[in-house]
């Protein structure tokens, strides 16, 4: 059976990351995953994670099973933390939320959720988008279609976005990123985002919200502004939410899936159909994580200190993208540095070719994705000077080597 597979494509962000460990320069930068870390390079557990996994591995009394939706408590505290506090009748009160192993499981969950509902659903993606946002729907058999996000300037093209979405309609899913967009940085200004919920109350589309970076761009509660927005405006909406970066938590695979509908009725047929997704696909997520954010975000004096380090990570993240700009604008690049400047969160776009950042892999040891994506978040304190001179190298003489370091070994 299996010499009937076909070779099948590998995963470009991985494999540029084997690429990376088997490349022995000693400066060589590693910008490509999308992680935090500290000025001296690593990727530290937080504090408040960390005593929150103290006090669950000393009170921790059996691993029994939670049940499909996963741990009760973290779907609410999520809930309470996406939605807000709202009262009575608000967005909170129709809505439910289903444990997921990560944001991708999210969001596979509820693409499935779509496909059941309406099978070959058109969903709108961003052009650029996360990498995985295409594979995942398209893998749940729904059909994708892309919508303007970027501007020749680097910003965000709210004209463009507006326009191919006047498209969408009233059987269609349009997939937004709540915040921080991955992979250019950049954010649509809040009457952008009120124009987007304008449109899609008029055309009655369904926003599928993807939260994977809040509290890194301007603040937890304000990069949480625009979802909570549009739950207030729109009768249904779908939200993928990650716990991967803002509580550090990426091998733990930890989110949730969150359905708002416009009825209890409709509310609990979604919720019990996500449990029945989840069944087939890994039966229930992974309790360790999910416990962790419970204590975190029900613990007063945790919560603080999670919040306190959440908006260190965001400051570095700042200082990193402020200290790159300045060392751009020195080197005679001022255009590309105002660009970077407006951009929020972990990544930027480098306006370089996918030889131009081969060049960069090549002649300066430094790694992003073939399209141009660099993590801010993951530059040590002292090499930014490093990536400024690389970058404008490239820019200046953009010519690659056609020495190319070995491909990484296929098994077969």
């Amino acid at each position: 059976m299996l010499e009937l597979l076909p070779p099948p494509p590998t995963d470009p962000l991985w494999d540029l990351t084997y690429e990376f460990g088997t490349d022995e320069r000693p400066e060589r930068l590693n910008l490509v995953l999308g992680v935090y870390r500290d000025p001296a390079g690593s990727t530290p557990v937080m504090a408040a994670v960390r005593a929150a996994e103290i006090r669950l591995a000393e009170r921790s009394e059996s691993k029994e099973y939670r049940g499909l939706s996963g741990n009760a408590a973290f779907n609410r505290a999520l809930l309470g933390m996406v939605l807000g506090p709202g009262g009575p009748g608000g967005p909170a009160d129709r809505a439910a939320a289903v444990q997921t192993v990560a944001g991708s499981g999210a969001l596979r969950l509820l693409a499935d959720l779509v496909c059941r509902t309406r099978p070959g659903t058109t969903v709108w993606i961003s052009d650029p988008a996360y990498v995985n946002h295409r594979p995942i729907l398209e893998a749940a058999g729904l059909t994708v279609r892309t919508y303007a996000w970027r501007d020749a300037a680097g910003g965000f093209d709210a004209a463009g976005a507006l326009r191919d979405l006047a498209g969408a309609g009233r059987e269609d899913v349009v997939l937004l990123q709540g915040c921080c967009h991955n992979p250019t940085g950049a954010d649509p200004a809040r009457q952008d985002w009120e124009a987007l919920a304008g449109l899609a109350g008029r055309a009655g589309w369904v926003p599928f919200v993807d939260l994977a970076y809040h509290g890194l761009g301007d603040g937890l509660e304000a990069d949480l502004w625009a979802t909570r927005m549009l739950a207030e405006r729109v009768p249904e909406m779908l939200i993928a939410v990650s716990c991967s970066k803002n509580f550090g938590l990426y091998s733990d695979r930890t989110g949730c899936a969150i359905v708002l509908g416009a009825s209890a009725r409709a509310v609990r047929h979604a919720e019990t159909a996500l449990q029945n997704a989840a069944r087939t696909l890994y039966s229930m997520p992974p309790e360790h994580g999910a416990a962790v954010v419970t204590t975190v975000l029900e613990d007063a004096g945790l919560r603080a200190l999670w919040r306190t380090e959440l908006d260190l990570m965001r400051d570095r993240i700042g200082a990193n993208r402020a200290e790159l700009t300045a060392c751009l604008t020195a080197r005679g690049h001022g255009d590309l540095a105002a660009t970077l400047a407006r951009q929020k969160g972990m990544f930027s776009m480098l306006p370089l070719s996918a030889p131009g950042m081969l060049a960069l892999r090549r002649r300066f040891a430094i790694y992003g994705t073939t399209s141009g994506r660099i993590n801010i978040a993951g530059i040590p304190e002292d090499r930014i000077p490093c990536l400024a001179r690389g970058i404008a190298g490239v820019l200046e003489q953009p010519s690659p080597p056609t020495q190319r370091l070995a491909p990484r070994p296929r098994i077969g």
